[in-house]
């Protein structure tokens, strides 16, 4: 989910008096605006040469997560890392049975495995507890990674979710082929949906998805506590949704807050999202075998390894989950998609565009480490 508040909105819908807080607070957005870009920069700082654990845990944490709840833990021990799920991070209203916990822990794992094989380190996953208290990755000897691999973690730090408009254009079937081939985790299957009509009927689901939950006063609540509306604040805080990394303008936290109420309205939602996905030059939906955690991890693995080839590949990717969160839209989307009757579990659109967005805040490595 991202939101659209134009400033234009802002100022007619809250009159003059937020007209005059926006203009008072220029000076002091531009400094704190260069002060969230330095930051940001300094956690996408690329790996060189052999990382030590930190090092691996800082890449594991810039993978792709539901609202930047970032809701992971890792634990460093002799040639182990281990991540658990970060309970006090879920999101149980548009996420009531963990889905997506486990989703970006998988995506946060596979970061973990592609830089410790690109540090020359052999790699090997141990899933617990049928994937419920999480995962680790044991290291052990060397490894050379293939093409494949370094082009993935090379991609690592530049990967983001753009909620941009695409350009339309069709992707070359030989760069459709190498997103499926990269993508190949077992348990998982990736179907790409390239046609206008199957992209046309996954958009109506979307906007549907989008109705329905913007209609729930809890979902409201729940997304609006993970905003970050100034950049100051997306700093402090390092997690929730920065409005500028949306493609919306940055505001006072006060100001965004009663912006949000004023005018994040259902029709002007929809018509953001009607025109996201026309622009898109298809969809990529992910679906585990076997449901639970241990398959929800292996989607978002597969789902991670989609995003940063496509991202080596010049191309751009955003999720648009509405169709797999309201469970009543499942079936439909299951069936333009041909899964039968499993559940999907990601669906992402894809495409080219030339605008550039920032980059969404992480909280520093310290912060998700436990003894």
């Amino acid at each position: 989910m991202s939101i659209s508040i134009s400033r234009r909105a802002v100022l007619t819908g809250a009159g003059g008096v937020l007209a005059l807080g926006v203009g008072a607070s220029v000076l002091d957005f531009r400094t704190s605006a260069e002060a969230y870009r330095r930051y940001v920069e300094d956690q996408r700082a690329a790996l060189s040469g052999p990382a030590d654990a930190h090092a691996l845990v800082r890449y594991a944490t810039l993978a792709a997560n539901g609202h930047n709840t970032q809701p992971w833990r890792f634990r460093i021990g002799p040639d182990e890392i281990a991540i658990s799920p970060d309970i006090a991070r879920r999101t149980p209203v548009v996420d009531p049975d963990d889905h997506h916990l486990y989703v970006s822990l998988g995506c946060a794992l596979e970061n973990l495995v592609l830089a410790a094989g690109a540090s020359g380190q052999g790699t090997n996953v141990v899933i617990g507890e049928d994937g419920q208290t999480g995962a680790s990755v044991r290291l052990s000897g060397t490894f050379a990674p293939g093409a494949d691999d370094t082009a993935m973690f090379e991609a690592i730090p530049r990967r983001q979710s753009c909620r941009a408009l695409y350009d339309g254009k069709p992707v070359a079937a030989e760069d459709l082929a190498h997103l499926k081939t990269a993508s190949l985790v077992p348990g998982v299957d990736l179907v790409l949906l390239t046609d206008r009509p199957q992209i046309d009927a996954v958009r109506d689901l979307v906007i549907a998805g989008n109705d329905a939950q913007m209609a729930d006063p809890a979902f409201l609540r729940e997304l609006k506590d993970w905003l970050r509306f100034s950049p100051k604040t997306a700093r402090e805080t390092g997690d929730g949704l920065y409005a500028a990394a949306s493609g919306n303008p940055a505001l006072p936290e006060w100001l965004g807050r009663t912006a949000f109420d004023l005018v994040f309205k259902a029709p002007a939602e929809n018509e953001k999202y009607a025109r996201q996905m026309d622009s898109s030059a298809g969809v990529a939906v992910f679906s585990a075998v076997s449901e639970g955690p241990a398959g929800w991890m292996a989607v978002g693995r597969a789902c991670q390894r989609f995003c940063l080839m496509a991202t080596a590949l010049g191309l751009k990717t955003a999720f648009v989950n509405q169709p797999v969160e309201v469970a009543g839209l499942r079936p439909q989307l299951a069936a333009i998609s041909g899964l039968g009757a499993r559940r999907p579990d990601i669906v992402l659109r894809f495409g080219r565009t030339s605008q550039v967005l920032p980059f969404s805040a992480r909280r520093p490595v310290e912060a998700v480490l436990v003894a």
